[in-house]
């Protein structure tokens, strides 16, 4: 069977009212100010969950959007694949208290944890089970609460972040619609340029894991951005053979918003025009598994891609991760 077996049949995003800007860091106490954020990012704002707002809650709120714009409910949905790296609990995963708040009693209901490329690991997979038969309707979902591991006393990190949901509901491809092609990779020899050193099973919650805050992100931001547009680059690169394209064949890319430097880098290997590059990242900061499907349906809501778009996804995350898909909307 030949691609594309599966396409986004709806989509939505949800973002916190609250908004971070960058001057609002002086407040905190932060050495840092928008001048240096923005030279070194592309970041202006940010949104920031509130003390009470959840992962399940941000994701429910942006899968019914989603299933209400695929006319579909909830009871003909067959997976749930949510990515996350800030899961509301340890245990259970997220997506089964999605599950239970969507009420989808018929669908099974998982985790992936491949930091900010975890929406387009989740996709892939998604569209394996729909290949396999497994799944006829599948809801894929990325969010995140990472206002809650960042130290907010490390500027290197803490400018960076927000917080923010957003799902798709993939149905089996119809006129030639869909995902035309995937690829993904990891290499966890680099896990530690970018990393929580404390707070799993390895090095759990204790005493002095709350004194040296080492439960929080921990980043080597040169080795990161260097590692990012290498694989970026070789994502595009993958994708584009794989559906038999050139960077001129693509209509809109949107790569993952986490810096703006990197995001222009990746658009110049890929030989695509900043002109056809869709990026959000001043508006947002970097969302982790949440970027890239909130800054697809904004680009969908504000025309940038329409019937017959042909569209570059990519992402680099701690692990590392990496991935890319292309599509045909």
């Amino acid at each position: 069977m030949k691609r594309p077996f599966a396409y986004i049949a709806g989509i939505g995003r949800y973002s916190p009212a609250r908004v971070l800007r960058n001057a609002d860091f002086a407040e905190l106490g932060l050495d840092t100010n928008d001048e240096w954020i923005v030279q070194r990012t592309g970041i202006r704002e940010r949104h920031i969950a509130a003390p009470g707002e959840n992962n399940r809650q941000m994701s429910a709120a942006a899968s019914k959007v989603a299933m209400e714009r695929a006319g579909v409910h909830a009871g003909e949905l067959d997976i749930i694949v949510l990515g996350t790296a800030t899961p509301d609990r340890l245990l259970p995963a997220t997506a089964v208290e999605l599950q239970a708040e969507l009420g989808a009693n018929r669908a099974a209901a998982f985790d992936i944890m491949a930091a900010c490329s975890s929406w387009l690991y989740g996709l892939i997979v998604a569209e394996s089970l729909m290949q396999s038969g497994s799944a006829e309707t599948a809801l894929v979902v990325g969010t995140e609460k990472l206002s809650s591991i960042v130290d907010w006393n490390d500027r290197s990190t803490a400018v960076l972040f927000g917080d923010g949901a957003g799902a798709v509901v993939l149905k089996r491809s119809r006129q030639g619609k869909g995902i035309l092609s995937t690829y993904f990779r990891s290499d966890g020899t680099l896990a530690e340029l970018l990393y929580r050193p404390s707070g799993g099973a390895a090095h759990p919650f204790d005493e002095q894991v709350l004194t040296d805050r080492s439960s929080f992100i921990k980043m080597e931001g040169r080795e990161v951005f260097k590692h990012a547009v290498r694989s970026m680059s070789e994502a595009c690169d993958r994708a584009l053979d794989g559906a038999k394209l050139t960077g001129q064949d693509i209509d809109l890319l949107i790569p993952h918003q986490a810096n703006i430097r990197i995001i222009e880098a990746t658009a110049k290997h890929a030989n695509v025009s900043m002109e056809k590059v869709f990026v959000n990242v001043d508006r947002y900061g970097n969302t982790s598994s949440a970027s890239i499907v909130m800054a697809l349906e904004e680009a969908i809501a504000c025309g940038r891609v329409h019937e017959g778009s042909t569209v570059m996804l990519v992402a680099f995350g701690a692990g590392f991760t990496w991935a890319s898909l292309i599509i045909r909307f």
